[in-house]
């Protein structure tokens, strides 16, 4: 229990040192906050009805899916990019090294990028709210909730694998993260229904997360779907979360020991 108790602080320790960089680039930070939060107001008003001024479901449709993504995708950003991070502050070996199990710190920096996403989700939330009259008297926020939640687990166990890119190429691994989060977020029908897409992309949006994770979603917030309405989902959420976790763990601890071998844990190019 006592070392129990250790582990829990020291993944607490990576979170707070990591708000502390938020800190430290601060300036950046908002840039990069302005940046979504003019990028989802962008993809709202598409939704919008010239003729009419108003856009109902079908601007809270792109909404929840812009919302989401932001939210999935800074998960798997700051979970998949946590080794450049060390990389970039020249802490990776210190860090490394230090007296922890590695699913302490993975489980810190897991933890640190759920609640940043869940900030910055919300911060772009309230200036949609403030520009757009979405009604959401007809939401069921609690099952949307328990949605993200489970959605949570299935992306970090993809940023998990996904971070692993940066150890085995110091050169190019973070940019080929980018290139798995496009692909997902091609087949995952985020602002359109996967039914559009061609037949042979179909079936590899069943392979993807998120979307269950949006499918779910907006049957809850735009059609008050009640968890058991979306248990068949919800379901695969949670069974996909738990493969992809100790599957990420697993994956991770392998590239860290080839990096170790090959010399590259240290190298920044």
């Amino acid at each position: 229990m006592i070392e129990l108790a250790r582990e829990v602080r020291r993944s607490y320790a990576l979170v707070e040192r990591n708000f502390n960089l938020i800190k430290r680039y601060i300036g950046w930070e908002i840039v990069f906050l302005v940046y979504t939060v003019v990028n989802t107001l962008t993809i709202a008003f598409i939704g919008v009805n010239p003729a009419t001024g108003g856009g109902g479901d079908r601007v809270l449709y792109l909404v929840v899916g812009a919302l989401l993504w932001g939210f999935l995708s800074v998960l798997f950003h700051e979970v998949a990019e946590s080794v450049q991070w060390e990389r970039w502050e020249g802490t990776i070996e210190y860090s490394f090294m230090a007296p922890m199990k590695r699913l302490s710190y993975l489980g810190g920096v897991c933890l640190f990028a759920a609640t940043y996403g869940a900030v910055r989700t919300v911060v772009v939330m309230l200036a949609v709210v403030s520009l757009f009259k979405l009604d959401l008297g007809n939401a069921n926020l609690g099952a949307a909730l328990v949605v993200l939640l489970l959605s949570s687990l299935s992306f970090i166990g993809v940023g998990l694998m996904a971070a692993v890119l940066p150890l085995l190429s110091p050169e190019k691994g973070s940019q080929a993260a980018h290139i798995l989060e496009a692909a997902i977020l091609l087949v995952s029908g985020v602002y359109y229904d996967v039914s559009v897409l061609p037949g042979w992309l179909q079936p590899l949006s069943r392979l993807s997360p998120a979307t269950y994770t949006l499918r779910a979603a907006r049957a809850a917030l735009l059609r008050n779907a009640s968890l058991r309405d979306i248990g068949g989902d919800l379901v695969l959420l949670l069974a996909i979360g738990v493969v992809l976790i100790p599957l990420g763990l697993r994956v991770f601890n392998w590239g860290e020991l080839h990096a170790m071998r090959t010399g590259k844990l240290k190298r920044s190019g």
